[in-house]
This record gives C-alpha cells, sequence and structure tokens, in this order.
C-alpha cells in the first residue's frame, strides 16, 4: 500500500482548505486518525460501552476485554516483558511527571544529578527542574555538537557517578534528530544512574524495543501515533515500579481501604487511578494494529526518504535556514526551518492560505531555541500519509511566501 492509498483511509485528509486541498504537514504535534481507529472509537461507544474491572454484566466484561488487550497490544509494540509494565496514562507528558514525582522524589537527594539535553521537550524539562528544587539536586545538561547532535563522548563527560536519572529525548521535535539512547543508557547504567526515554516522536515514526534500548523507563502518546488524543504509556521496569508509590489515588488503583490507611493494587493497576482511559486504550490498540499492517519499518522507510528529500528541496531556496543536521541517515521526516526576514507565524499563515498545515512557534523547547539562537521556528513534520507531492507543494508555498514579504517589504 503506497502513501496515495493510505491517504485514502484519513477521512480528515480528504477536504480543502481555503478552497485547496489539504496538505497536513503538522503531525509531529497530532498525527490524524485512519478509519480504523475512528471505527473502533464509535463500536465501543455504540455496542459495549461500560466501565472496566468493576461489574460481571457482559458489557463491563467485553469493555474489560478490550481495554486490557489494548495493553497487551502495547507490550508487544514495544517488545516489554510484561503488561505489568505497561501503564496507561494521558499521554507522554503525564508518563514523565509520574516518573519524576514518583520516583525521583524518592530516590533523589542533595548532591545528585539529574541529566538531561537543550533539546528537551519541556514536559522532559520541567518536572526535572520541579524535582530539583524539592530534593536538593542538581539539574545537568548535556551538551550538543554543532549540529545538534549528541556525541557519545560528551555523555561519559556529562554523566558521573553522581547521576542518578538520565532523562533524553528518543527523536527531537524540532531538530529531528535521532539520539543514541541506547548507548547513552548503558553509560548511564555503568554509573548506577537510570535511563528514562521521551519516545512521543519515535514510537509512531521507528521500532521501539525496550528491552534492547534497556531503558528503564519509556514513555510515549497514542495522538502521535493515529491513535485518539487523551491517552499514553508509560513502560518501566518490573523491578523500580514495584518500589514506586503511586502519585494519584482512588478508584481501581486501591486494593483495602481502612479507616487511616490503605494498600494498592498490583501493577500496572497501582498507577491507575479513577475510572480509566477505557476507549482512548481501544483506540489505541486500534492505532497499532493499523501501523503494524502497514509495518513499522515501512513506516521509517518512508519518512526517512520523505524527510530527506524535503530537506533536499528545501535547502534549495534562498535564505533558508534548516536547523539540526544536514545529513538525512541522522534525521527523520521533521523539517525545522525559517526564511529570513520572515516571522515563523507569518510563513505558516500564508502557507495555511495554500491548504498547507505547518507549525509556527518554540515547539515547546524553549531551551533549545535559545541554543538555536531562534525565538521561534516553522516546522513541517511528516507522516505514513505523506508524499513527495505534499513537499512539492510545501517548497512552492514557501517561495510564494518569500516572494510575497520581498514585494511587501
Amino acid at each position: 500500500m503506497n502513501s496515495a492509498e493510505i491517504r485514502q483511509l484519513f477521512p480528515i485528509l480528504n477536504q480543502e482548505v481555503n478552497g485547496k486541498p489539504l496538505v497536513y504537514l503538522d503531525s509531529g504535534a497530532t498525527s490524524q486518525k485512519p478509519v480504523q481507529v475512528i471505527e473502533a472509537l464509535d463500536k465501543y461507544y455504540r455496542e459495549y460501552n461500560s466501565n472496566v474491572h468493576r461489574g460481571v454484566h457482559t458489557l463491563g466484561t467485553k469493555a474489560t476485554d478490550a481495554f486490557e488487550g489494548a495493553r497487551e497490544k502495547a507490550r508487544k509494540f514495544i517488545n516489554a516483558k510484561s503488561t505489568q509494565e505497561i501503564i496507561f496514562t494521558r499521554g507522554t507528558t503525564t508518563a514523565l511527571n509520574t516518573v519524576a514525582h514518583s520516583y525521583g522524589t524518592a530516590n533523589l537527594r542533595e548532591g545528585d544529578e539529574i541529566v538531561i539535553t537543550p533539546m528537551e521537550h519541556h514536559s522532559n524539562i520541567i518536572p526535572w527542574q520541579q524535582v530539583a528544587k524539592r530534593t536538593g539536586a542538581t539539574l545537568k545538561y548535556m551538551p550538543l555538537q554543532e549540529d545538534g547532535t549528541i556525541s557519545i563522548e560528551d555523555a561519559r563527560k556529562t554523566i558521573t557517578k553522581n547521576t542518578k536519572i538520565v532523562s533524553v529525548v528518543h527523536i527531537s521535535n524540532v531538530l529531528g534528530v535521532v539520539n543514541p539512547v541506547k548507548d547513552i543508557a548503558r553509560i548511564a547504567h555503568e554509573n548506577g544512574a537510570v535511563m528514562v526515554v521521551d519516545g512521543a516522536q519515535s514510537a509512531p515514526h521507528m521500532k521501539v524495543d525496550v528491552q534492547d534500548l534497556d531503558c528503564d523507563f519509556f514513555a510515549f502518546s497514542g495522538h502521535k501515533m493515529c491513535g485518539p488524543t487523551g491517552i499514553g504509556v508509560l513502560y518501566g521496569k518490573k523491578e523500580l515500579l514495584e518500589n514506586m508509590e503511586p502519585i494519584e489515588f482512588g478508584g481501581e488503583m486501591i486494593d483495602f481501604v481502612h479507616d487511616f490507611e490503605s494498600t494498592w493494587k498490583e501493577l500496572p493497576w497501582k498507577f491507575e487511578a479513577g475510572t480509566p482511559i477505557i476507549a482512548g486504550a481501544i483506540g489505541l490498540g486500534a492505532a497499532i494494529d493499523f501501523l503494524q499492517d502497514i509495518g513499522i519499518d515501512n513506516i521509517e522507510a518512508h519518512d526517512r526518504r520523505l524527510g530527506a528529500y524535503a530537506l533536499d528541496k528545501m535547502s534549495q531556496i534562498e535564505g533558508m535556514t534548516i536547523y539540526g543536521s544536514k545529513d538525512p541517515s541522522k534525521r527523520t521526516g521533521i523539517v525545522t526551518f525559517n526564511i529570513s526576514d520572515v516571522h515563523p507565524h507569518d510563513v505558516a499563515t500564508v502557507l495555511d492560505a495554500e491548504g498547507i498545515a505547518v507549525r509556527a512557534g518554540h515547539h515547546c523547547a524553549q531551551v533549545l531555541m535559545r541554543w538555536l539562537k531562534a525565538s521561534a521556528t516553522a516546522r513541517a513534520s511528516m507522516y505514513l500519509y505523506n508524499t513527495e507531492e505534499d513537499i512539492d507543494k510545501l517548497v512552492d508555498g514557501l517561495v510564494k511566501t518569500k516572494e510575497y514579504f520581498s514585494d511587501v517589504f
């Protein structure tokens, strides 16, 4: 199945925006949803809407089976050892906050170090800032190379025996660079630290094997991988999760409530307080089925090929600044850029008039923006439903944008 055929499975893409066929290049923010996912959600609400784990009636049993079936699909998707290591969350942000505030608060002391990088999403910076303030730990930033990549030498220099937690994004949502998290995890473990991976951009676009990466925690979101919003996954090694305290209380995470103290259920439910995200999990399971039918390796190859094509075509536009490595082998289908003397918001506005959706702003990465010496940038992020024709339209739109503002000024 080629990209044009895949595109037909996404109803939202078959429309015009401002009189032009929609070209959606903002999948880094959220992906569109195929009909299979939409139908799975519709079927749940139409046919077996019920709470899970609580009732013995038919609808409750069907809902529980589908919900826990989605957990098993997520386990296989990232090759976790057990479904006990798969915790459903609201998304990557909630997952990273859970690690920071549960594991970090309990295990960090004054003098300990938390190591992150300047390319992290705010969701992988602010929780660590807060935990560092609370515990007296020190937050350290691993330096970046001139092209925005991480060198193993710098990782070795930054991670020390005082480092207790290393938290690194797998694929940068701005630079598109694929970071060597497996090598960094090895260095972290050599120094007695745990390795946390922000997989929001990698899980949708490449095969993830948490056992091969040997990361201790891995977080990702459903909405960036053709699934619904409001659902994500925190993977954690069982031995770590068992020794962590939940940070939300009530509902299905309860084992027994005494008058003045309570006990928690076993993994993974002790981290899933209240009514869980049932429809979201079922939709995520349908999205995983969809992606695996297409083939994750096929998706990765497509995204890298399209990213390289965009990099080549966009680099030929005079006055274009493209951020990150110019080596296509080091990055995937994200191209972040600026046009000289044109604000990225103006770029996005003109492109929108052409039916082209891109992102403009700081992309929840203000630390990286300062490193890039840019207050804001524009970003085109691609996925399995995009084609070379989409990139050609983007390039034409960028040329029009440049010409328009040249005439104005």
